[in-house]
């Protein structure tokens, strides 16, 4: 039975292209970080990892349910000035972001504590 800790957690993944890994981490710092700070976004942790096939960007946020991790979503992706940077960094950059994986993670039983 999994352990109740009161959160749920999200798993991101996206593919990111080496041309412009440097952009896509300055973008990701520099904005997307705050803008999802002002609509409830709680970041866990962020990694990159890379192997023979892709360079991957991944993070972790922690949501008290799925409703506000639903309207957080809809409300960051809606953000003027989301949308403004990323029409601006696709003319600059080109893509920066290939595939993307989401996952919602349930702790198991005899996981550790997050707290």
């Amino acid at each position: 039975m999994p352990k109740e800790t009161g959160m749920i957690h999200q798993l991101r993944i996206y593919e990111i292209f080496e041309r412009n890994k440097a952009a896509f981490h300055a973008r990701f710092r520099d904005h997307a970080a705050r803008i999802m700070a002002r609509h409830g976004f709680r970041i866990m942790a962020m990694w990159e990892t890379a192997s023979a096939a892709r360079t991957e960007f991944a993070y972790i946020l922690a949501w008290p349910d799925a409703e506000t991790k639903a309207a957080a979503w809809a409300s960051f992706m809606a953000d003027p000035e989301w949308i403004e940077i990323k029409r601006v960094t696709k003319i600059e950059q080109g893509d920066m972001v290939g595939a993307i994986e989401d996952r919602l993670m349930t702790l198991t039983a005899y996981s550790p504590s997050l707290d």
